[in-house]
């Protein structure tokens, strides 16, 4: 069993602590228009400074592929989670239950599982190693950076596909602000949030408070109770301390705190879900819970010579779920049975992990290279990030007898324990020649050392003479690589940059969750990206592009394949190599004042080299699961001002998904599908009230299905239909 943890108590106090700071305030919340009253002055375009990175540079600057979500956009369009930002990223795919445990971000196809992704979504530089973590509400966020291919040298630890960098709004130090907001929708929506900021200490010491609750009815119906299966429900909350005694130092402390109670998976059987989308038949239904707490503690050192910044982080999470793990109420197809067999199956699953990290990084001072001479300038930036990580879980998966007895009952269950350390170090140059010519190396080392405690033990019951069958494993493995990174790029006009850019990318290698002979670990991973790209300005900043086309090749592939043994269990095994080829295009245009126009476009081939299924199939050729074709996102806003202080606003965002398969066989998938999203409202100085519809032409679609053998699902796989057409109002205040 796992050990007993009071981390839902301290999330709810925290949660209490922000809850009781709201009702003395007044908020407000910063929707579309309001940009309306700085695009007065100009016309032009703002630029879009990149956090990830750490290089605090303009986007169009740096010789990367990177898509910036900011905080304005976030509020405009009242987005939630990562995954919801994430649509304006070209090339990029989130394959998510509904559940919001289980998170997995895509980048030009690469990927990862939750327990080892390949592309690593940060929180205020902290990084999450496992997807559970991954997927919180976006609270108090300043902006989020998508950035696409390796970036080893740059940030914390090493990932083979990218990153996502969230980064939270930073506590006023000069005067007091605050928001309020509320959300009434369809399938009984409610969500509630608000934050106050202000100084403590005025230009030393600020503080912020942030926090809200949501809740909605399931979209899944239970057709033998009439129940919705999916109902979801959490509170969360997010204090910062910011203390700045000096131009020279800075210490700001950071946490964050969510509870989730939700109910069951809205998974059924594919080809039902494709007759009768959101139906479900479930004799038992069950519950999903998660708990997260997230401190961070940042502090910042500005000398003479070089900057310094240490980012400590702690991560804290504990789910646990119980559910129909047939999905249905009938009986399952077996030979010699006409009528089918009685099912029940049922699987408890309960997992936590506590995550330490730690980064130290020295550079250059911002803004201030090493002067070589009067053509030649020198930027540099070194860094070491240490971790350990404790992982456990415990399922107990019980199956009643079948055929009166044929099949015997059986009590399946697994403990986990893993255990994982590492330290990476990383150093990056770039050297600037006449101001226009920046050449950039960089190398990046790694080390882990892992263990694992696997136990698996199934119990026939209802056949007594059949043994049981235990299996208990610890087992060590270590992993280190050497990765380069290099680029160059040229200014060919002052707004105009072309680059080319090369970068290693590594994960490494680990243990599964389940003893399974034969497939108890897993080696390391590795990719080789090439990009070659053009962005800039043009139409007097009017106009922001970038283009990228780009190369990956990924050698052996850590790869979700479902297990031999349990209907429910995933392993990670190698699946050989796949490459990834594409393009891509971002575009941000400002006609006139009051009017937005912005798009992106990604097109991407990622197909498997070599390789083969656990089954021994050949999966040579195939394309790589959840890598749409294409990925499409245009939009437009426009606000005018109608008198008298008010302003009205209309924004529309449409999203083209290409076609993709469920897995590596390429047994199913989902075909091309579009999903359009409105909002029109109109807002005076300190308020604001929208109408909004999400999914406007109500698409029926399947962006989430798993392969799922043992006869349980007659088309073999499970899948979760997609959110139906949406509508609401939000209303908001500030001061």
């Amino acid at each position: 069993m796992l050990p007993p943890t009071n981390l839902r108590y301290h999330i709810l106090a925290v949660l209490g602590l922000l809850a009781s700071t709201v009702p003395f305030s007044t908020f407000g919340q910063e929707a579309a228009g309001q940009q309306t009253e700085n695009q007065a002055t100009s016309e032009a375009l703002p630029e879009v400074v990149i956090s990830a990175p750490k290089l605090g540079k303009d986007l169009l600057k740096l010789p990367l592929s990177a898509t910036i979500t900011t905080g304005e956009v976030i509020d405009q369009n009242a987005l939630r989670t990562v995954k919801d930002a994430a649509q304006y990223s070209p090339n990029t795919y989130f394959s998510e239950f509904s559940a919001r445990k289980l998170s997995s971000p895509r980048f030009r196809g690469l990927f990862g599982s939750p327990n080892n992704p390949g592309v690593t979504t940060y929180y205020d530089g902290v990084p999450q190693f496992n997807g559970n973590s991954s997927s919180l509400e976006l609270l108090d966020v300043e902006q989020i950076d998508f950035v696409r291919g390796p970036a080893g040298a740059l940030f914390g630890r090493n990932t083979v596909g990218g990153l996502v960098n969230v980064t939270s709004r930073r506590p006023s130090l000069d005067s007091f602000e605050g928001e309020f907001e509320t959300t009434f929708g369809s399938y009984n929506l409610y969500d509630v949030r608000g934050r106050v900021s202000g100084p403590l200490v005025k230009d030393q010491l600020g503080f912020s408070f942030a926090g809200g609750h949501n809740e909605r009815d399931g979209y899944t119906e239970n057709t033998l109770t009439g129940h919705d299966l999916d109902n979801r429900s959490s509170s969360f909350g997010k204090a910062q301390f910011l203390w700045a005694p000096s131009e020279k130092l800075e210490v700001r402390f950071i946490l964050a705190g969510e509870t989730a109670d939700d109910g069951d998976y809205g998974l059924s059987d594919l080809g039902g879900l494709r007759r009768d989308p959101r139906k479900s038949a479930r004799d038992f239904e069950g519950y999903t819970s998660r708990d997260v707490l997230l401190p961070t503690l940042q502090v910042t050192y500005h000398a003479k010579a070089f900057d310094f910044t240490s980012t400590t982080g702690f991560v804290w999470w504990d789910t646990e779920d119980k559910t129909d793990l047939d999905y249905s109420a009938g009986p399952i197809p077996a030979v010699g049975f006409p009528g089918g067999l009685p099912s029940f199956l049922v699987r408890y699953n309960h997992e936590q992990q506590t995550t330490w990290t730690q980064e130290f990084r020295f550079s250059n001072p911002l803004d201030k290279p090493v002067v070589l001479s009067e053509t030649a300038t020198l930027a540099w930036q070194a860094g070491l990030f240490l971790f350990h990580q404790q992982y456990d879980q415990q399922t107990v998966q019980d199956a009643a007898a079948l055929g009166g007895g044929f099949i015997p009952a059986n009590t399946t269950r697994t403990n986990t324990g893993l255990t994982d350390m590492g330290i990476g170090a990383y150093l990056q140059s770039t050297l600037t020649l006449w101001e226009k010519l920046n050449l950039t190396a960089g190398v990046r080392w790694d080390y882990e050392d892992k263990e694992a405690d696997l136990r698996t033990n199934r119990t026939p019951v209802a056949v007594p003479f059949l043994p049981n069958i235990n299996s208990s494993k610890s087992l060590t493995n270590s992993y280190s690589q050497i990765t380069p990174q290099a680029a160059i790029s040229y200014d060919i006009t002052p707004d105009t940059l072309a680059y080319f850019s090369f970068a290693g990318g590594y994960k490494a290698g680990g243990f599964n969750t389940a003893a399974n002979d034969g497939i108890e670990s897993y080696d390391e991973e590795k990719s080789w990206n090439y990009e070659l790209g053009l962005k800039g300005r043009a139409m007097e900043d009017r106009l922001s592009y970038n283009l990228a086309l780009f190369y990956t090749d990924w050698t052996d592939l850590q790869l979700n394949t479902p297990s031999a043994n349990s209907p429910a269990q995933f392993d990670i095994t190698n699946a050989g190599s796949a490459s990834s080829k594409g393009i891509e295009l971002g575009l941000n245009f400002r006609p006139v004042n009051g009017w937005d126009l912005f798009g992106s476009a990604g097109w991407q081939d990622v197909k498997f080299q070599s390789g083969s299924t656990d089954g021994g199939t050949d999966i040579s050729g195939n394309k790589v699961p959840f890598t749409p074709d294409y990925t499409v996102t245009v939009g437009s806003q426009f606000s005018w001002n109608v008198g008298r202080g008010y302003s009205a606003y209309v924004r529309g965002d449409v999203q083209f998904i290409g076609a993709f398969d469920y897995d590596s066989i390429n047994g199913a998938g989902q075909d091309a599908y579009t999903l359009a999203n409105f909002r029109v409202g109109v807002r005076h100085q300190s308020w604001f009230i929208e109408g909004f519809v999400n999914n406007a032409f109500d698409t029926e679609y399947v962006p989430m299905a798993i392969p799922f053998g043992g006869g349980v699902a007659p088309s073999g796989y499970l899948g979760e239909s997609g959110a139906p057409i949406t509508f609401g109002v939000r209303v908001g205040v500030k001061f």
